[in-house]
């Protein structure tokens, strides 16, 4: 059930072969089958860092069972991958991890 939203600053042309491609980047990295990954991009924010609206992002990783020693790995491969795909300085991309209770985490009518 992982779900990895992206939200920046920037406009980004083709969402769709982003998501796509960051897709593959959650199920690789969490060792979970894309069938389960949920992928929100959201271009065109609001965004301001450090008092700044030069290029940013902000991700957000949640997953059951994330663990939590492997947090920065992930921050390196999910800031890597906005660099090469965006063109997003990795000093000017904040990373929320979450690993929620199954039971707060719903899909198909019931929890997991």
């Amino acid at each position: 059930m992982p779900l990895l939203e992206i939200s920046t600053n920037i406009d980004i042309v083709e969402s769709t072969d982003l998501a796509k491609q960051a897709s593959q980047l959650a199920a690789e990295i969490l060792g979970k089958p894309e069938s389960y990954v949920m992928v929100k991009i959201m271009p065109g924010q609001t965004l301001l860092f450090a008092g700044s609206t030069d290029p940013a992002a902000h991700i957000k990783l949640k997953s059951l069972g994330l663990p939590e020693e492997r947090t920065g790995e992930f921050s390196e491969k999910l800031c890597s991958f906005i660099e090469d795909q965006l063109d997003i300085p990795s000093a000017r991309i904040y990373i929320e991890f979450a690993g929620p209770d199954r039971h707060m985490w719903g899909w198909d009518k019931r929890t997991f």
